[in-house]
């Protein structure tokens, strides 16, 4: 269903560009070009940046203890 959408959406669309100067036609392929540049972003390498050292000013027991105490259990008893 969403790709008979999308598909009369751009059928709309083509249907309108079809009566523009070849310019004009330039003119949006560059700026179309030019929005997908900056939408493109380059892959993040989660798999290197999983490694390192911890970074932060607490102690391993003051960690143990905020770990242990944000613990929440809750057991079904029907």
């Amino acid at each position: 269903m969403k790709a008979t959408i999308n598909n009369h959406i751009l059928d709309n669309y083509l249907a309108f560009l079809e009566t523009l100067s070849p310019g004009a036609k330039l003119d949006i392929i560059s700026k179309l070009t030019q929005s997908l540049k900056l939408e493109i972003k380059p892959k993040e390498n989660l798999f290197d940046s999983s490694f390192g050292a911890w970074v932060g000013n607490e102690s391993a027991e003051d960690i143990i203890k905020d770990i242990r105490n944000s613990r929440a259990f809750n057991y079904f008893h029907p």
